[in-house]
């Protein structure tokens, strides 16, 4: 469910997030959502590991270099997923509430994701 990520400032968001404080934005994740990321943020953190054991073990650098490149798509996954959450909710509530700065925030974190 990655459109279910709202932002909010001081409030509850009425989904069952506690209020922030105030001027502090959060994101509201539901729990399906936070565990996918988990788990594909504990496979990649386990991919991390087989690397630095291939660079102690001498694993030749064509090997140690793939899995790189799939550690690295597999980051992108998650940022993916995120962005869309993100661009679904929080951005549609914020330019609905007027904040339509939010446009530039967005464009300077996708610059960020594609270098």
């Amino acid at each position: 469910m990655a459109g279910n990520e709202q932002a909010h400032s001081g409030e509850s968001c009425g989904n069952g997030c506690p209020p922030a404080a105030p001027g502090v934005r959060k994101s509201h994740h539901s729990p399906e959502f936070k565990n996918g990321l988990t788990t594909r943020l504990n496979r990649i953190e386990g991919q991390i590991r087989g690397i630095k054991g291939m660079i102690e073990r001498d694993t030749y650098c064509d090997d140690v270099l793939n899995q790189l490149a799939a550690v690295q798509a597999a980051l992108n996954g998650v940022g993916k997923l995120l962005l869309e959450g993100h661009m679904k909710s929080c951005i549609i509530e914020r330019i609905e509430a007027g904040e339509h700065e939010v446009i530039d925030e967005l464009l300077i974190t996708v610059n960020k994701l594609m270098k």
